[in-house]
C-alpha cells in the first residue's frame, strides 16, 4: 500500500506548527498504525531528518498514551480500539491520512503529536482515590457484600484508560466522561462512600480549573471512547455533585 501522510510537525510548545506531507510505500494491512509510523521514522532517520515524535508505551490498548487524531477522529476510523490497535487494513492504497495531536486547551502540544495530559492526573489526584486504614484493622474487600449490577458498573467505569479521546471528540473539549468515570468507579462501591462528597466536588472543581469545557450531551465522547465508557456515568456524576452540594 502507498499512502500520503499529512502530519502535524511542531518543534516544541512555544513554536508554531504546520502540516508536513510524506509519501510512504510498502505499508501492509496487518501493520498497526504505530508500526506504520515506525517505518516512516526509520526512513526519516536514514535520510538524516528529524523523526516524528508520538506517544506510545504498551501497544496493547491498556496505557492510553497512543492518542492521535486520525482523519479528524480520535484513534482513527475503527471503534473500541486505541491507535496502537488500529490496523492499516482500515485504509486503502493511495489514501491520504491526516495525523494530528489531540486538540484542547487543557492538552497543550509538547512536540509534534505529543500533548501534555497531566491535567487528567491532577483531576485524579484531586479525589480519585479512597483513604484506607492500614493500622491493623483492615477488612478484606471480599467480605463486603456488593450488588453484582453495581460491581459490574463500577468495573465498566474503571476501564477508562485516560487517553483523552473523549476530550478530543467533544466540540467543547469537555472532560466530563473521563471525570465521571473516575467518580463512578467509587460512587458505586461502599468503599467510596466515606469521601464521596469531597471527591466529586474536588474533581469537578479541578476539571474546571484545568480549562475543560462543559458537556452538552452530544455523545461524541462515548462513540469515540476506545473502552466504550457510557454517558450514564456523566448523569451519575451530576447526581453525585448535586447531592454533595445539598449536603454542604
Amino acid at each position: 500500500m502507498k499512502l500520503n501522510l499529512k502530519i502535524w510537525r511542531q518543534k516544541d510548545a512555544n513554536s508554531k506548527g504546520k502540516m508536513v506531507e510524506y509519501t510512504l510505500d510498502g505499508v501492509e494491512g496487518d501493520m498497526s498504525f504505530l508500526e506504520m509510523l515506525d517505518i516512516l521514522n526509520e526512513e526519516l532517520i536514514t535520510k538524516g531528518e528529524e523523526p516524528v515524535e508520538f506517544d506510545h508505551d504498551c501497544r496493547e490498548g491498556i496505557c492510553g498514551t497512543c492518542s492521535l487524531q486520525i482523519n479528524g477522529e480520535p484513534h482513527g476510523p475503527d471503534r473500541l480500539v486505541t491507535t496502537c490497535q488500529l490496523h492499516m487494513r482500515k485504509f486503502n492504497d493511495g489514501d491520504t491520512i491526516v495525523i494530528e495531536p489531540f486538540r484542547a486547551k487543557a492538552f497543550p502540544v509538547i512536540k509534534d503529536l505529543i500533548v501534555d495530559r497531566s491535567s487528567f492526573d491532577r483531576i485524579q489526584q484531586a479525589g480519585g482515590f479512597i483513604s484506607v486504614n492500614t493500622s491493623g484493622n483492615t477488612v478484606d474487600a471480599n467480605a463486603i457484600p456488593i450488588d453484582k449490577h453495581d460491581a459490574d458498573a463500577a468495573m465498566d467505569a474503571a476501564t477508562c484508560i485516560g487517553c483523552g479521546a473523549c476530550v478530543a471528540a467533544c466540540k467543547n473539549a469537555s472532560a466530563m466522561l473521563f471525570t465521571s468515570a473516575k467518580v463512578s468507579q467509587f460512587a458505586l462501591l461502599p468503599q467510596g462512600q466515606v469521601e464521596a462528597t469531597d471527591r466529586v466536588q474536588n474533581m469537578v472543581r479541578q476539571m474546571d480549573l484545568e480549562g475543560f469545557g462543559n458537556c452538552t450531551n452530544t455523545g461524541a465522547c462515548e462513540v469515540e471512547c476506545p473502552k466504550g465508557i457510557s454517558l450514564e456515568n456523566i448523569a451519575r456524576m451530576n447526581r453525585e455533585y448535586l447531592a454533595a452540594n445539598m449536603k454542604g
